[in-house]
């Protein structure tokens, strides 16, 4: 079905941001998303919460996701692997299908400013001048997203009603869709907001 779910839809997000605002992440809520999205053929994943809970304990995280990969997937499991692409788990890399990449605030706005003081040193030791300064440079500058594209979709859950730092450069033109609650969510609702993202015209700001 999942195989099915993902060909079924006019278009599928290459990169699918999960953005808990929510007090309580749950990791097996959280892993079973994931999950679907290697399922149903998304190629990159980023989790994210506001107080950095996933990140700090992202471990704990792969554990629920490769155990959930067994009870969802079963006998097919070996067809949907999942990459850790955080930098402090690259040995966790597995024969990639999906990557995912366990975000915090500290990869939105401070990675902003970490990459502004990169340039100005290379201004400074005259690698670059500042006339160089330009989105692909800011691009390859950021090492939160190295290697991952921007988001297309954004499924953000909980009642607040905003991103809370999620990438602030890289979402210019996501399209964002709000769940009450990543906590006991349904498949059915994971591929109604699949469902709704393949159907919006995306006017690109004209």
């Amino acid at each position: 079905r999942w195989r099915a779910d993902g060909r079924a839809l006019r278009k599928l997000p290459v990169h699918v941001g999960l953005v808990v605002t929510e007090e309580e992440p749950s990791y097996a809520d959280m892993a079973s998303l994931v999950v679907w999205c290697m399922a149903v053929g998304i190629s990159y994943v980023s989790v994210y919460d506001h107080n950095g809970i996933f990140k700090r304990n992202n471990s704990r995280l792969m554990d629920e996701i490769l155990k959930q990969q067994q009870e969802l997937l079963g006998l097919d499991c070996s067809k949907y692997t999942v990459a850790f692409a955080n930098h402090d788990k690259t040995g966790q890399v597995l024969n990639c299908q999906s990557t995912l990449k366990v975000l915090s605030p500290e990869d939105g706005k401070a990675d902003i400013v970490k990459a502004a003081q990169n340039f100005c040193q290379l201004v400074a030791q005259q690698q670059r001048t500042h006339s160089d300064l330009d989105v692909n440079m800011l691009d390859n500058l950021l090492s939160s997203t190295n290697g991952f594209p921007d988001p297309d979709l954004v499924l953000k859950f909980g009642p607040v009603d905003s991103t809370l730092g999620f990438l602030p450069w890289h979402i210019r033109l996501t399209e964002i869709i709000s769940l009450p609650s990543h906590l006991n969510i349904s498949y059915e609702d994971f591929f109604s907001a699949l469902h709704h993202y393949a159907a919006c015209e995306q006017r690109w700001g004209k």
